[in-house]
């Protein structure tokens, strides 16, 4: 039944401690290659050399095949009614395939750590332009109305290095919430480019 609904990757071993050197009675599954008259595995063997009352059942630990796949693996001990321990049903899931889409799926969803991007996606242009002017306007933590005129400048500043006055609207959209005219908003923005020209241009002579 485990092996139904846990796949072809799933074996599952039932062993019976009256015969160590044959302890495997039944098994399902091909994940160890083992048949029915196998021994009992190193592990149980060094479990079982505890006293009866400190064996512990022994889940989810990781084994290999020797054909070097990796397994999940869980042992629960069989008890009869004086709790002595009589047998074991073992359980091992080969998980080689998914350690290996472990890793793929790593490289893929891995990001360049270095690129600090950030990036919206809109389905309108005036969601665009509502959108960048709001999370610049954001960072100043007043109201607009409240704005010094340094502050306002900053935020056109601010705008133009993100391109927003690529867009068209952009300006009288500021222009709303800035509580200025858009001459005035086209003002800020004439002087921010000729000052960007101008070190633009100092900066190629010095070169």
């Amino acid at each position: 039944m485990l092996v139904k609904m846990f796949g072809s990757r799933c074996e599952v071993a039932i062993h019976d401690f009256s015969n160590l050197e044959k302890s495997l009675i039944h098994i399902a599954g091909k994940i160890t290659d083992r048949e029915i008259g196998s021994p009992i595995t190193d592990l149980v063997l060094q479990e079982l050399r505890k006293p009866p009352t400190q064996i512990q059942d022994m889940p989810n630990y990781k084994t290999q095949s020797k054909k070097g796949n990796i397994m999940k693996s869980s042992t629960v001990f069989l008890r009869d009614n004086h709790d002595v321990v009589i047998g074991a049903l073992c359980m091992n899931y080969d998980i080689s395939l998914m350690l290996q889409l472990e890793g793929e799926m790593e490289d893929f969803i891995t990001f360049d750590d270095s690129q600090k991007k950030s990036e919206s996606f809109y389905s309108s242009v005036h969601d665009v332009i509502e959108g960048m002017v709001d999370q610049v306007l954001q960072g100043f933590k007043k109201s607009p109305s409240l704005m010094t005129m340094e502050e306002k400048i900053e935020s056109v500043r601010i705008l133009e290095e993100k391109g927003a006055f690529l867009i068209k609207g952009s300006t009288e959209y500021l222009a709303i919430v800035l509580g200025v005219s858009k001459f005035t908003v086209y003002n800020y923005l004439q002087k921010i480019r000729t000052h960007n020209e101008y070190h633009l241009d100092e900066g190629t002579r010095t070169v």
